[in-house]
């Protein structure tokens, strides 16, 4: 296999392990808790833990690639979170269990903006959509088959096997790295923004962190509060000192460029409503329809088939219509497609609900591939590290607001109701608030130029090609 197809499929079971291991553990909290002797709400500290580790390492991903180089970093995110998974398979005390989440954490914080960092500066501009594409769809998936397979694999074989499965595919992914992805470093080495990394570590923490618990009733609203406004105040003093300082953990000024600036942000909104999706859906279909998770789980498995179905279509699409198209019409075809979620009763259909998430995972896939592909259209290689730290943190921030919008709106629903118990009724309209919120990217994707991103899109070629100048005779020919 060429290698300009084979190192994104590396990047990309990686990514796949570390997205899927985030949400697998969601539905083997009980059994993990009873095993080693806890209570499942205790147990959710290997949730936030994971997450903060998670947060607070992604800012010096960038730093540590250039000067250590992407190989040599990559590989070594991988036996991180190996080892960690391999702590957390033997883990016989909370204490264990939780330590062994950071270790997954600090492996995972450094394997996604790593990843992408490789395929921006080894895979050519006219094969990065593609290859972005092949990164996106983990992202997708994982969440969505990871609370069913982690059912699956805690009621017919034990808990342990969740983790332990990452063994083998950790182990192919260490010797491929070694063998096709180049070690690509900085030639010139910055010196490591260490205060910086401070700031915007626990900003990002606090910041993930509160967003991620708020409207789960799993801490005291004051405690919510003080962690997003403590993670606020810690990010508004990174940008005091970014601006003083050459060369900071996180490059605030990448926010000039215009591509840049509008997938990031653009992507940021678009991803606030559509990273509610994994988490509403399986709520509403077991607790509103009544269905086992096994059977939740298959239906949803739809919507990561349709984002498998995109890869292909992807560049074609891209060539064919340009980035500011595609995206200011998928954000609606998307946002409409999460809104029909809401119209979905005990008495829908299993092939109804099935034909509109399988035709939203692709949308959803390639406006994802979409947004995270144009974000380096105008990205000079030497600061392509630093695109890819801030890139990750947008989307870490995005993925935590995502999950806080979509319970905030379930249980706002629920007190207008005055139900105590969420009941089916309640999650029409938490779907259509967050399909409004998705909608209100189309504004912001409004700003790209008609021509933004066309030496990645290749779409440039499909223009007919006018008369060259040059070859026109002088004036005193013409005559």
């Amino acid at each position: 296999m060429r290698r300009d197809r084979l190192v994104p499929l590396i990047i990309a079971v990686a990514l796949f392990m570390e997205n899927m291991d985030s949400t697998v553990i969601a539905t083997s909290l009980p059994a993990i808790a009873k095993d080693i002797g806890t209570n499942p709400l205790a147990l959710k500290l290997a949730v936030t833990s994971y997450l903060l580790s998670l947060a607070v390492f992604i800012p010096a991903s960038g730093w540590t690639a250039d000067r250590f180089g992407a190989r040599t970093v990559f590989r070594a995110a991988i036996a991180v979170f190996l080892v960690g998974s391999i702590g957390c398979a033997l883990s016989s005390s909370l204490t264990d269990f939780v330590f062994a989440r950071i270790l997954q954490g600090m492996g995972g914080a450094m394997m996604s903006p790593v990843g992408r960092m490789v395929l921006v500066r080894t895979i050519s501009k006219r094969e990065l959509v593609s290859a972005m594409a092949w990164v996106t769809t983990p992202a997708l998936i994982g969440p969505v088959i990871g609370p069913p397979v982690g059912g699956f694999v805690t009621t017919y074989a034990t808990w342990h096997w969740i983790f332990l499965i990452n063994i083998p595919i950790g182990l192919v992914g260490i010797v491929l790295t070694t063998r096709y992805i180049e070690n690509v470093k900085a030639e010139k080495h910055e010196r490591f923004d260490i205060a910086g990394m401070i700031y915007a570590g626990f900003g990002i923490a606090g910041l993930a962190f509160g967003l991620s618990v708020a409207g789960l009733n799993f801490l005291p609203w004051t405690v919510v509060a003080a962690l997003m406004i403590g993670g606020a105040a810690f990010l508004v003093a990174y940008w005091v000192h970014a601006r003083r300082t050459p060369v900071p953990a996180l490059d605030l000024t990448l926010f000039r460029l215009t591509t840049f600036r509008v997938s990031v942000i653009g992507g940021f909104i678009f991803r606030l409503g559509i990273g509610a999706l994994p988490f509403l859906l399986p709520l509403m279909l077991q607790l509103g329809f009544g269905l086992s998770p096994f059977h939740s789980g298959m239906i949803t498995f739809a919507s990561a088939a349709g984002a498998m179905g995109m890869k292909a279509a992807a560049s074609t699409l891209l060539r064919r219509f340009g980035f500011r198209t595609i995206l200011l019409a998928n954000t609606i075809i998307s946002s409409l497609l999460l809104a029909a979620c809401g119209l979905f009763t005990a008495m829908t259909p299993a092939y109804v609900m099935l034909g509109i998430l399988l035709i939203g995972g692709f949308f959803r896939s390639l406006q994802f591939t979409s947004i995270n592909t144009l974000a380096y259209a105008e990205i000079e290689p030497e600061r392509v590290s630093r695109a890819t730290s801030l890139v990750a943190v947008a989307q870490q921030l995005a993925l935590s607001s995502g999950v806080a919008v979509g319970a905030l709106a379930v249980d706002m629903t629920a007190a207008w109701h005055g139900h105590a118990e969420l009941v089916a009724g309640d999650f029409p309209p938490a779907f259509f608030a967050v399909a409004a919120i998705s909608a209100l990217s189309f504004a912001y994707f409004l700003q790209l130029p008609h021509d933004a991103g066309a030496e990645i899109s290749g779409r440039g070629l499909l223009a007919p090609k006018t008369k060259d100048a040059s070859n026109d005779p002088a004036p005193d020919e013409k005559n």
